[in-house]
């Protein structure tokens, strides 16, 4: 008979466990038999010791099955999912959903909350006033049928089991594995019931895969898994090595959103946008290649129908649309601090990994699971990689709720987390490799 202490056992020891063994402790804790500090102790094990591609592809179909999977067929059409392992700033979402839902797509998409240190969608679209997230299948079946696009968040009967450890993951430092980071990914994706779907796999300072090789390994191993499933699936191995635009925290990185649809967002994040949405629409059967589906969306930029898509979505999902045209009306920090440099010089690194620590300690993300989060705290950056700084000169903006002691600790770290020299060097790339089967194809040499 087994118990989880051998199967923890054995997997802190190394050895594979069978498909049935994973699925005894995938099961056993989503019902309660197994509690929460024996499965943080498996988690730990994965950690250091991972798992096989056999034991990766049961841990994703152990999450699925623990729960219902959604019937997307009554939405009609090719729907098309995009997925981000996580990083700081990326709001990608917020920009992309709406886009590609406005050139002819169909944006189905269940988000999650905030996870180590990056942040959540659903929190993100939760500072729009009167935005829900919380729709049932068949509200969130019509929303989609008529806007193209939905984005709620993950239900407790969609992979409980994920869910679940979703949460522990992000109280037990075990964030940043392989197997779990794919498990998770790929268990929400299967069992939410999108025909194709976009992976963007982050590698840098402020990714859970910082090394390129384990970024692709991770990317590699998801398109395995779905291709499996019968989808249509494709990753782009994508750079974290300093936050992705300027605005990191819920409110602000909404109004950055705003910003790009309307045409003035960040080079990075456009650039980011294109190629994603890109690959969606292409999936989607919309467009023929990336460089035609670049132009349509370039375009619907240009025309603004990006932005009004969003105004109709936060519309439809109860929220206010005029955020989009008057940023104000979002939730605003009680007060700014400016970080200024403490020397002269060039911009030649931004750990991204301590920006979005530094954003957790403000404020803008959790400590525990059960914690709230305040939509008005984070950070925007003034300056990045590449750019000129003045000694006194502003290099980020802290939007604070005003406890002095969080606000201190913030902005040491913030400032560590800058490296200014005399030379000036380029930004690393930001679209490193496009992984599709078995291909890898690296991008922009």
């Amino acid at each position: 008979m087994m118990n989880a202490y051998e199967l923890i056992k054995k997997k802190r020891d190394g050895r594979s466990l069978s498909t049935k063994e994973i699925g005894y402790l995938i099961s056993g804790f989503t019902n309660g038999r197994i509690p929460d500090y024996q499965m943080a102790a498996f988690l730990m094990s994965v950690y250091f010791k991972g798992m096989n591609t056999r034991e990766c592809r049961d841990l994703t179909m152990s999450m699925v099955t623990s729960g219902d999977s959604v019937d997307l067929s009554p939405i009609k059409g090719f729907k098309v999912d995009k997925h981000s392992t996580g990083g700081v700033g990326d709001k990608t979402t917020l920009v992309l959903a709406p886009l590609v839902a406005s050139c002819g797509g169909i944006v189905a998409k269940m988000s999650g909350r905030e996870l180590g240190h990056t942040g959540g969608t659903v929190d993100k679209l939760e500072s729009i006033p009167g935005m829900r997230t919380d729709f049932t299948r068949d509200q969130f079946i019509d929303i989609t049928n008529r806007v193209h696009v939905s984005v709620i968040a993950q239900t407790g009967t969609l992979a409980p089991a994920d869910k679940l450890i979703y949460a522990l993951r992000n109280a037990t430092a075990t964030v940043d594995a392989i197997p779990l980071i794919a498990g998770s990914i790929m268990s929400k994706k299967l069992a939410a019931g999108a025909d194709g779907i976009v992976l963007d796999v982050k590698t840098g300072a402020g990714a859970f895969t910082p090394l390129y090789t384990d970024a692709v390994k991770l990317a590699k191993t998801m398109v395995g898994i779905g291709e499996g499933a019968g989808k249509k699936i494709t990753a782009f191995i994508t750079g974290m090595a300093q936050p992705l635009g300027y605005a990191i925290g819920n409110s602000l990185e909404v109004k950055e959103s705003i910003d790009t649809l309307n045409g003035s967002g960040p080079e990075d994040l456009t650039d980011l946008v294109l190629t994603l949405g890109g690959e969606m629409l292409v999936l989607s059967g919309i467009s023929q290649s990336q460089p035609e589906a670049k132009e349509v969306l370039k375009s619907h930029l240009a025309n603004k129908k990006g932005a009004q898509k969003l105004k109709a979505f936060i519309e439809a999902q109860g929220g206010d649309p005029d955020v989009v045209e008057n940023t104000d009306l979002l939730p605003r920090s009680r007060t700014t601090i400016l970080l200024e440099s403490d020397s002269s010089g060039f911009v030649q690194g931004i750990d991204a990994l301590e920006v979005g620590m530094a954003a957790k300690i403000l404020g803008a993300g959790r400590q525990t699971k059960e914690d709230t989060i305040d939509l008005s705290i984070g950070i925007v950056l003034n300056k990045k990689v590449g750019d000129s700084i003045q000694r006194d000169e502003s290099l980020a903006v802290l939007h604070s709720d005003g406890d002095n002691a969080k606000i201190d600790s913030a902005a040491k770290r913030l400032l560590g987390a800058y490296t200014i020299g005399p030379e000036k060097i380029a930004p690393q790339k930001l679209i490193h490799a496009k992984v599709s089967g078995d291909t890898v194809e690296e991008l922009n040499p």
